[in-house]
């Protein structure tokens, strides 16, 4: 295989950080300034998102939507012909990811939330992904405060492409003693392993699924999880105001 064809998209989350405007309006609707043909256009992050994957080979897209809003985002992107799935509790993005388990049919996939996108980069980790012959890759970032996020502890550093490549040993949800700063960002990797992985994963009924507690399961059975620096990328949030707002100013002034 040379490419990675299917892309699982996120998009049930409440979005409570950007309450009011996203009471109505699903948060990969929010519009960032971008260039296009000379000129500044507001266009939707899901736009953003679908383009850049398409540009290196993704041509399937699975859409996982909450039962609020997802009605808005199946007729804006009904002509792009997605696979919608239903999400009808919000249990965590873990469970949303399996959701998509009849949609990836075997086949590996990107996974990607839906309140932020790269601005360049997906190829590198699909890169990654094939030549190491990975279960599940991931982009990785240095954080401040590394107890607000999924962290990665590694085992081993190597170099990819200009990247520090780490093999990862284990991953944490928001951690009390976080034993690195290397936060997860929320574009990944996997082959289908992870949907055996996430169907084993026990939580509290009113808990919800993380996505982190898949792969730690995916790296209990012995699977090759890699991560990846985010070195000269950056990741357009706009999840929070403060983080829309910087994204925002940053795609109008760069992109």
């Amino acid at each position: 295989m040379s490419q990675i064809e299917k892309m699982v998209i996120t998009s049930a989350g409440k979005g409570t950080r950007m309450k009011y405007i996203t009471s109505v309006l699903p948060k990969c609707l929010l519009p960032l300034i971008v260039k296009e043909e000379g000129k500044k256009v507001a266009k939707p992050v899901i736009d953003l998102i679908m383009n850049n994957a398409e540009k290196i080979g993704v041509n399937k897209f699975c859409i996982v939507v909450g039962k609020m809003q997802g009605r808005i985002l199946m007729e804006y992107l009904f002509d792009r012909g997605p696979t919608f799935v239903f999400q009808n509790e919000p249990r965590g993005f873990g469970d949303a990811v399996l959701k998509a388990e009849d949609f990836a049919d075997g086949s590996p996939f990107f996974v990607h939330a839906d309140d932020g996108v790269l601005t360049s980069g997906y190829d590198v980790l699909a890169k990654a992904f094939l030549e190491n012959d990975a279960d599940a890759t991931l982009f990785v970032r240095r954080v401040k405060n590394p107890r607000r996020y999924g962290i990665i502890n590694f085992e081993k550093e190597d170099q990819f492409m200009d990247h520090s490549l780490y093999y990862v040993k284990n991953v944490e949800e928001k951690p009390e003693s976080p034993k690195s700063d290397l936060a997860i960002a929320a574009v990944y990797i996997f082959k289908p392993d992870l949907f055996s992985a996430l169907k084993e994963v026990k939580v509290d009924p009113a808990s919800e699924v993380e996505l982190t507690y898949g792969i730690k399961k995916m790296l209990e059975k012995g699977k090759k999880v890699i991560a990846l620096s985010l070195d000269g990328y950056k990741w357009l949030n706009v999840g929070d105001p403060d983080s829309y707002f910087e994204s925002f100013t940053y795609a109008y002034k760069e992109l």
